[in-house]
């Protein structure tokens, strides 16, 4: 079982089937996505037992009464003609009519991603649409997943018929560099705390190596009292018991990122002395740029 602030994602059951058919039944539903309507509670049953029964397939609930409004699934190696790696996937989802722009199945991918990247160690998520299909188009932009490629004449055997169908797809380097970023941005809000400082020009979000993020804003004052906003989230990641860092990014106030200052770059090498040329710094987040602290810094002055 999975869990989001508003979603419950748990495995599928017979007794679901007047619910699935509650929202299957849609023609609005299920045909833009590429499968036909449900025609009655028993077919739903027989969709539950012999489609929604994959190791990755999820009924969409929300809390707290646990009943399902839609599914979502990560089509693993087998399944799928997007992909032939075994640490990849196809992820598919829809979701019931009166849940539409609710942000439900934005937040339902979310734990998707999450789950496919740090529990069952996929190294990429593909996803697609069909033409005409703008709604499942918006949810993947808004998660991340970057375009690769249209397809004319697609078959969609459920349909019998042939569409046009666009790919996407999200790396798990992309997806924690966009976590990265949107916990960065999250804290970044520049303010004036006395007539001697500010803060909060610049942020930054550091992923240390179990995983977890942790943030930090740039603190200026009228002397040499002020701290970057790197170092801030290095130290806010000591403060939690953690010393080693993987991944650095920091947003300037354009809303653009950049390299680490000396002093930034400094703290980072003396903490990890074995292992800093490693640390991964986003240079241009919008192009995907990064790259090590050892490209930044190649000659260390103790070395």
């Amino acid at each position: 079982m999975l869990e989001t602030k508003r979603l419950i994602l748990r495995r599928w059951e017979n007794g679901d089937a007047e619910n699935l058919y509650e929202y299957a039944k849609d023609p609005d539903v299920g045909p833009i996505a590429g499968w036909p309507a449900h025609q009655s509670i028993d077919e739903s049953r027989s969709i539950i037992q012999t489609v929604l029964c994959g190791p990755e397939a999820y009924a969409i609930c929300l809390k707290p009464d646990k009943t399902p409004i839609g599914a979502i699934e990560l089509k693993l190696n087998g399944h799928t003609d997007l992909t032939e790696r075994d640490d990849e996937c196809e992820l598919g989802y829809w979701i019931g009519k009166p849940f539409w722009g609710q942000g439900i199945m934005p937040e339902a991918v979310g734990v998707m991603l999450r789950h496919a990247f740090q529990d069952i160690g996929m190294s990429k998520v593909w996803i697609g649409y069909f033409e005409g299909n703008s709604r499942s188009k918006r949810v993947q932009e808004k998660c991340g997943f970057r375009y690769q490629w249209k397809s004319e004449g697609v078959d969609v055997p459920l349909m019998h018929e042939k569409r046009t169908g666009h790919v996407s797809s999200i790396t798990k380097d992309q997806w924690q560099w966009d976590r990265l970023y949107q916990a960065a941005s999250a804290v970044r809000n520049e303010r004036r705390i006395s007539d001697y400082v500010t803060c909060g020009e610049v942020s930054a979000a550091i992923l240390s190596t179990s995983g977890r993020i942790y943030t930090g804003v740039c603190i200026d004052t009228c002397s040499t009292l002020g701290i970057c906003a790197e170092r801030n989230a290095i130290f806010n990641m000591i403060t939690n018991g953690e010393q080693e860092i993987e991944k650095v990014v920091a947003i300037l106030p354009d809303g653009s990122s950049g390299a680490p200052c000396g002093a930034c770059r400094e703290l980072m090498v003396q903490l990890m002395p074995g292992k800093y040329r490693g640390i991964e710094i986003m240079m241009d987040y919008k192009r995907e740029r990064v790259v090590t602290l050892g490209e930044l810094t190649p000659e260390w002055w103790i070395q």
